[in-house]
């Protein structure tokens, strides 16, 4: 008979709170088989019940959670003493300096982001159990030498004797578990928590001397996501280490025993590092230290037998003594790193307090965003297309507008930016493309079969890069098809050329797809981008909108109205009717343009000249009211003769 197997004791008691379940589980998966007991939830409320009921050693937490988020989460475990004590790792996909700040103000111990490292979270979870078991060990340890005292005071020069050998094997371990918490284990460069005690004790000196100068150089690698996807995390890691010896090169050019210069370097998690500067002559230095990181990344790193170029962006930012705390000058310094990657990467820029407010405005507008789209202030707006050989109204265009409380109506070019950068554009267009679907759904039903115009009625959508690249975009669409109750063939989606070439094979299998759907296929601004008579002989394109730019540089005719000018837009127009496409003139904004629009014969025009954007309320009325604008007549009486 075989004998039972020993049920070995987990190394550690981790409660995993996500409400992805492919994340819990993978997460789970490789805890479990590092020895981990593993406890699972899905949502905050659920999570708080189970660290009260069983408190576990280690807590994994996502930041975005319904219900309650992440931070919520811990600062509710903070404020309970059974709880207080658990360190808390966050876990979020976001990677910005204040996201950062605020998840160590709430009491978490660190902070990974996704998509994250293997080797990293593994590492990181054993180090924060080994610290939490020796603060235990260490309390226990305390308890007892504390009660052998008392037993033991008629034997007082051995028990102090015993005492005193205990201790020092006390602070051994405390030595060797200090060194494991404050040392990264892949490069054995300082960790962000030294980085973070080295930087109290250089605003210590800044508060007591003023004159005391000191600066933190934030880097943060270029592109090193594309290393690990293409040649895995084993070469990343090699190259992290890699280029942790690099800087470590450039940083002894700078230290010499003549120099007061004082340098310390970190790896604060992923591909970020930090330096920081002491004693320093002249603020100068700084500067020149990030010169000659920039020229030695210039070099290739040699990793696995091969060549790999990084690059970094760096940024600096000056201590003195307004900082009350570490965590801010590094804010600062790594707000200024993000400044220089969107001014092109691969250099660096100085902290200034404007970058600060950039930061704070757009997190208020983020703010303000995410309130705008749970209480229905983003509205669709409606621009009529007009058929250029009858004046009838054929269709809609469909553009965003924020109502905003306080700000009134708001252009696109006001906000769009910060909603694409924190996704909110994603729930921004599917809102707007429902809306805009319902909206037509109702004004089909006030037109008659058979009444005369080219179609029932069609409403334009632009569909946004952001909303191209989701995973669930046909499913997402044939909702509201479905929901709305609106025949395919009057919805048609606009975009522009760029999203063609990004990845040709998927665009075309989404646009094959819509098309069989009965989806028309507009190449919005067409002319600004690639124009090129290759890919729409590829793609399954039905219209072409000549960019506004390009209307507004239709000069008055000279000569008869048959006579055609020269130059893009007649070129596009004649290239499109070849290619059986229909052509929209948008932003026709004076008589002059119209009437060259319709000698060029192109289909259909919308702009000022006609109609400005207007709410729903007013489309309606003028859908139904079958409104038709008077249009030049000789020039009408030509394109019916043609």
């Amino acid at each position: 008979m075989n004998e039972p197997l020993l049920a070995s004791t987990p190394k550690g008691d981790i409660l995993l709170v996500d409400d992805v379940l492919t994340n819990l589980q993978l997460l789970a998966r490789l805890l479990k088989q590092q020895g981990h007991k593993v406890r699972s939830a899905t949502n905050g409320p659920t999570a708080l019940r189970a660290a009260l009921a069983k408190p576990p050693n280690l807590i994994l937490l996502d930041i975005n959670m319904p219900e309650m988020n992440g931070y919520e989460v811990c600062e509710q475990l903070k404020t309970n003493p059974q709880t207080q004590d658990i360190p808390v790792i966050f876990l979020s996909a976001h990677d910005e300096a204040m996201d950062k700040v605020r998840g160590f103000r709430v009491g978490g111990v660190d902070y990974i982001t996704k998509p994250f490292q293997v080797e990293e979270v593994l590492i990181r979870v054993e180090n924060h159990l080994a610290l939490r078991k020796a603060q235990q060990e260490i309390s226990h340890l305390n308890a007892e030498l504390e009660n052998r005292v008392r037993k033991r005071t008629q034997q007082l020069e051995a028990a102090n004797q015993e005492l005193q050998q205990e201790i020092q094997r006390r602070q051994q371990a405390q030595q060797q578990l200090l060194e494991m918490a404050l040392k990264d284990s892949l490069t054995g460069l300082p960790n962000r928590t030294l980085f973070i005690k080295h930087l109290e004790e250089a605003l210590s000196h800044c508060q007591a001397q003023p004159s005391y100068r000191f600066a933190v150089l934030f880097l943060d690698c270029d592109r090193f996501k594309k290393v690990n996807d293409s040649f895995g995390h084993v070469i990343g890691d090699e190259l992290l280490i890699a280029i942790g010896k690099r800087l470590q090169q450039v940083l002894e050019r700078f230290s010499s025993p003549a120099c007061s210069l004082q340098i310390q370097l970190a790896r604060l998690g992923g591909d970020e590092f930090a330096v920081l500067l002491e004693k320093m002559d002249n603020f100068s230095q700084a500067t020149e230290m990030a010169e000659a990181i920039l020229q030695a990344f210039g070099e290739p790193f040699w990793v696995a037998e091969r060549d790999v170029y990084m690059n970094t962006s760096i940024g600096i930012a000056y201590g003195d003594n307004r900082y009350q705390k570490p965590e801010y000058i590094l804010r600062d310094a790594d707000v200024a790193m993000y400044q220089a990657k969107e001014l092109g990467k691969g250099q660096y820029r100085i902290f200034d307090i404007f970058m600060r407010r950039r930061v704070v405005e757009f997190l208020q507008v983020e703010t303000e965003i995410r309130k705008a789209i749970h209480q229905g202030q983003m509205l669709p707006y409606y621009q009529p297309i007009i058929c250029l050989k009858s004046g009838k109204l054929i269709g809609f265009e469909t553009l965003l507008r924020w109502q905003h409380p306080e700000k009134g109506l708001l252009l696109p070019g006001e906000f769009v930016q910060v909603a694409e950068e924190t996704g909110a554009i994603v729930s921004i267009d599917r809102q707007i493309l429902a809306a805009a679907c319902q909206q037509m759904a109702r004004w089909y039903c006030l037109q008659p079969e058979g009444n005369g115009t080219e179609c029932n009625g069609k409403i334009c959508v632009n569909l946004s890069a952001w909303q191209f690249s989701q995973p669930d975009l046909l499913s997402t669409i044939d909702r509201v098809l479905l929901e709305s109750r609106l025949p395919p063939a009057c919805l048609t989606l606009e975009i522009t050329e760029s999203l063609f070439m990004e990845n040709r094979d998927r665009a075309k299998t989404i646009l094959n797809s819509l098309k069989e759907r009965g989806i028309q296929i507009s190449i919005d601004d067409f002319g600004t981008g690639y124009s090129s008579l290759s890919y729409l002989q590829e793609f399954p394109v039905d219209v072409l909108k000549i960019d506004k730019s390009f209307i507004q540089q239709l000069s008055p005719p000279s000569g008869h109205i048959e006579e055609a000018p020269t130059g893009i837009v007649p070129a596009i127009i004649n290239m499109a009717h070849t290619m059986g496409m229909t052509v929209v003139g948008e932003g026709i904004e004076t008589y002059q343009q119209l009437e060259k629009l319709q000698a060029l014969q192109c289909d259909y025009g919308q702009g000022f000249w006609f109609s400005p954007p207007v709410d729903a309320e007013a489309a309606v009325e003028m859908a139904a009211s079958g409104k038709a604008w008077e249009l030049p007549r000789q020039v009408v009486e030509n394109y019916t003769k043609k």
